[in-house]
């Protein structure tokens, strides 16, 4: 039998699996919707047990596309968004959305219920903060969980175990409560080898019970060293057989990342963009940089240190501005139509509608400003409503994130973190008007991804739990490898960098208007 790697990849709207072979081939790949409640733009939850079931479907398919036999199979692993979920001590879903029902037992990533708490944890100062950029962010998981605490104390009184996304899924396959180091280090504020967990920062908040409440065992895994073997219920879901090795798993940006940078060339990042957008570096000793989250050793390679940027949501943020509040969401063919205009109307207008400038902070801005209350700024609309009209829209949205890469870049570098080649990975990779901008408006090269990088680093884990890797790095350099580099284009420096400056003084009167606006 041919030796195998299966993997799987929660994002926010879909589950993703995918076979692979020791040397990275993709043989099946497939994907299953994710359902989402949201009570307002910063209240929403998933369903655990429905994003098992997504996975489980996901997986079959992409063993049935490969044509293979699942008992070639030799290891599992997941990656996910850095979601929560409750449940029971005998575990049972605890539902935190309320007054519904307790089937919404996941806190979703890009949640803000938590902006308060969150501010709460920034004030104490403590040296924690330092990882984390200098305040503690709301998609992290200690004001979540606060939260929880003080507004359902009802939900937070049933709680026996709470787990990021990544590491429910692992429980769910073996019946292991034991988590990824990388999980913890990266959302939950364990400090490692360096500190463990700061006790005296979470009980200066009232949250000194976390790890008792959450089922925290003290030992974290490493990345890919098995956290248990598939249970004979997870297998019979997955249609693996039972008794595989389960590796831990990592964020779905940090997948992304071991999927791309396995070279450890100096001066390269990942840009893993999708819903939201993270560069993310990896590098033997990266500095502490204002608003970056990390350095988090041993995140995504051993003996290395990932350090992170990013901007939420900003894949849907171009979704929202193809389809307004109450409208369907934007369709596969919906997007095709735009980009297929796009090449049209920019064919004869390069610079198209430069009088439309964005700010695409509609749900914070994690850099350089490091500000989860920063929302979202559009100017130079008029009356037009036609389909140009989207088009155009959408363009400058597009524009706006790239040159909030370019500012992300600048930062980087502006604190010592040299960032001189972009590898890509995530659903923008799709998308070929982003890609364009992104090398243009950095003036980086971009190298465009083989196959799905996300679920390959995913694979990569898989790999070691397999035993067929001694560690990460071992697995990304069998089975890593890069896809077509694309230039930029010189003919559209001079635009983007007026841009640049446009983006920069909406920004200065973006905080003039606050200061305006303030309560009195």
């Amino acid at each position: 039998m041919t030796p195998l790697l299966a993997a799987i990849d929660v994002g926010t709207g879909s589950a993703r699996a995918g076979i692979f072979t020791l040397t990275g081939q993709l043989l099946g790949r497939a994907e299953q919707p994710i359902e989402t409640r949201r009570l307002s733009p910063t209240v929403a939850a998933q369903d655990s047990e429905q994003i098992w079931r997504a996975s489980a479907s996901a997986l079959r398919a992409a063993v049935a596309e490969a044509g293979v036999r699942a008992e070639e199979v030799e290891a599992l692993a997941f990656d996910a968004t850095c979601s929560i979920a409750f449940r029971a001590p005998d575990g049972a879903p605890v539902g935190i959305l309320p007054g519904e029902a307790p089937r919404w037992d996941t806190i979703l990533w890009l949640d803000h219920r938590a902006a308060a708490e969150s501010a709460e944890f920034s004030a104490t100062g403590h040296p924690a903060l330092r990882y984390l950029g200098g305040n503690m962010p709301p998609e992290m998981a200690p004001p979540k969980l606060l939260w929880v605490k003080r507004h359902m104390p009802a939900a937070w009184a049933r709680t026996g175990l709470i787990l990021d996304l990544a590491d429910f899924l692992g429980w769910r396959a073996t019946g292991s409560m034991r988590r990824s180091h990388s999980v913890l280090t990266c959302k939950w504020s364990y400090l490692g080898a360096t500190g463990g967990w700061p006790r005296d920062f979470f009980a200066a908040v009232g949250l000194d019970d976390l790890a008792d409440r959450a089922g925290i065992e003290p030992a974290p895994a490493a990345v890919g060293e098995p956290v248990g073997r598939l249970s004979i219920g997870a297998a019979s879901d997955l249609g693996l057989p039972p008794g595989l090795p389960v590796g831990a798993g990592l964020v779905d940006a940090y997948a992304g990342a071991l999927g791309v940078l396995g070279a450890e060339r100096p001066g390269d990042a990942a840009l893993i963009a999708g819903t939201s957008t993270c560069l993310l570096a990896v590098t033997p000793d990266p500095p502490f940089i204002p608003s970056a989250w990390g350095p988090f050793a041993d995140a995504v390679l051993p003996g290395a240190a990932a350090i992170e940027v990013g901007q939420s949501v900003s894949g849907a943020m171009l979704d929202r501005l193809l389809a307004p509040p109450g409208a369907p969401a934007p369709t596969a063919e919906l997007r095709a139509r735009v980009t297929a205009r796009l090449r049209e109307l920019r064919a004869e207008t390069p610079d198209l509608a430069p009088e439309i400038q964005i700010l695409p902070d509609f749900l914070g801005n994690r850099a350089p400003l490091g500000d989860a209350r920063a929302r979202g700024t559009i100017t130079g609309l008029d009356m037009g409503g036609d389909f140009d009209s989207l088009c155009r829209l959408y363009w400058r949205g597009a524009v706006a994130l790239a040159v909030g890469l370019r500012e992300m870049i600048a930062h980087l570098g502006g604190h010592g973190l040299t960032v001189d080649r972009l590898l890509l990975a995530g659903g923008h990779a799709r998308d070929s008007i982003l890609t364009g901008l992104y090398a243009d408006a950095t003036g980086l090269k971009l190298i465009e991804p083989r196959d799905d990088p996300v679920l390959l680093g995913t694979a990569m884990v898989a790999g070691v739990a397999a035993g067929r890797y001694a560690d990460t790095r071992a697995a990304a350099r069998a089975m890593g490898g890069e896809g077509p580099e694309r230039a930029p284009d010189p003919a559209n420096a001079g635009w983007l960098a007026r841009d640049a400056k446009a983006f920069a003084l909406m920004r200065r009167h973006r905080a003039e208007m606050e200061a305006l606006l303030r309560p009195l």
